[in-house]
């Protein structure tokens, strides 16, 4: 199949909405394998992975690790700094823009087939909210 679009060029909100998907596929497969398999349970865990909140502090724990390339923190910006035109209901304006951000990164690894990459993001990002859950 042709690529009939620069990725680069792309809206950062588009690279977000591939990055949501990504991730929610990603933490559905993690809870899965994990022997979580009750659907209600399913989606109350699901949520501490992919909640605007706790993609917010994946992102900043990755910040000031440096863990993020110098390129991935450009994606990350332009993610967070797009204007989405809608806020949702259950957080702030400033974590729901961090956790767009990280999701553009997320969505630009997936959609330049960088997935080694972008699955080390993903399962790192599985291990801080482990490690939150474990703190909590």
């Amino acid at each position: 199949m042709a690529q009939l679009v620069d990725i680069k060029q792309l809206n950062a909100l588009a690279l977000a909405y591939m990055g949501d998907a990504v991730l929610e596929v990603r933490v559905r497969e993690h809870l899965l394998l994990s022997g979580r398999t009750k659907p209600n349970t399913l989606h109350h865990e699901a949520t501490k992975y992919v909640s605007a909140k706790a993609q917010s502090m994946i992102v900043h724990r990755m910040i000031e690790e440096q863990y993020l390339t110098e390129e991935e923190l450009a994606i990350y910006r332009r993610g967070r700094n797009a204007k989405s035109g809608t806020v949702p209901k259950n957080t702030d304006v400033q974590t729901y823009r961090n956790s767009s951000g990280f999701e553009a990164v997320l969505g630009s690894l997936y959609l330049t087939k960088q997935y080694e990459r972008m699955n080390k993001i993903i399962d790192y990002a599985i291990q801080i909210v482990e490690e939150a859950k474990g703190a909590s």
